[in-house]
């Protein structure tokens, strides 16, 4: 998938969002927008490393089914760099000298539970803990190389489903008017968003042996990563929401 037909379905889902929100009882809705941080773990960077980290945004829709229950679904889109030079995990690590940089971008709804009654006028707590999870889709638009001696460096693009989680608190400015905190993990489907991949569409283990035409394996590609794992990647920002009426009172509405 290219990146403009990607970016028109995902132009198409914020409209589709929008006018959802605008049709709707609009005192159990909110848009908002958020931006932040992310950062990869992979093949590269075993841990978070704050030395590597890339911005991160989003914009989103969201539906309060009641005081505890709300639905949100939105773009967001990210910023992924790792690089075997800034701080390698081992000695074979530096001698690959791998490195990708890139932008995520995600499609995605979460269920959110909040843990206490912030929206009744009738409570005293304004602000509430809560913990979200959900699924989602990404495409990843990167470039990089998988070794020093790679054949093919360059641009390179993977699509990749992702289940998000982690946890927030938000508080409620004023009756239409929210702020959150919050942070969470991206699992993927995918061990190639840093370029280091046991897929062949990604990765060329083998070349053409130029003395008798065969496929031969490339000794330099022999130590390049984990082939047991998936890349991961992990956000964490503060969010502002508007409801464009006056929050209904769930608990306490007759």
């Amino acid at each position: 998938m290219n990146k403009t037909r990607f970016y028109t379905k995902c132009l198409s889902v914020i409209l589709g969002v929008l006018g959802v929100i605008g049709t709707g009882y609009a005192q159990q809705y909110e848009v908002g927008l958020g931006l932040g941080a992310g950062s990869y773990t992979g093949d590269i960077i075993r841990t978070i490393d704050p030395t590597q980290l890339g911005i991160q945004g989003t914009l989103f829709g969201r539906r309060n089914f009641d005081n505890a229950w709300s639905l949100r679904a939105g773009i967001s889109v990210a910023r992924l760099n790792g690089a075997d030079s800034i701080r390698p995990i081992d000695p074979v690590a530096l001698a690959r000298d791998a490195y990708f940089r890139g932008t995520m971008i995600e499609l995605g709804a979460t269920m959110e539970f909040h843990f206490l009654d912030y929206l009744s006028h009738q409570s005293n707590t304004r602000f509430s803990p809560f913990g979200f999870f959900g699924l989602g889709y990404g495409m990843f638009f990167g470039d990089g190389q998988s070794y020093s001696a790679d054949p093919q460096p360059g641009s390179y693009s993977v699509g990749t489903a992702l289940i998000p989680f982690g946890i927030g608190i938000k508080y409620k400015l004023k009756d239409r008017l929210f702020l959150s905190v919050e942070g969470g993990a991206k699992a993927t489907f995918s061990d190639a968003l840093d370029k280091i991949s046991m897929d062949p569409n990604y990765f060329q283990r083998f070349r053409t042996d130029p003395g008798t035409g065969e496929q031969v394996l490339d000794p330099a590609t022999l130590n390049f990563g984990n082939h047991s794992d998936r890349d991961w990647y992990y956000f964490l920002g503060v969010t502002l929401s508007y409801s464009f009426h006056q929050i209904k009172c769930y608990n306490y509405n007759n």
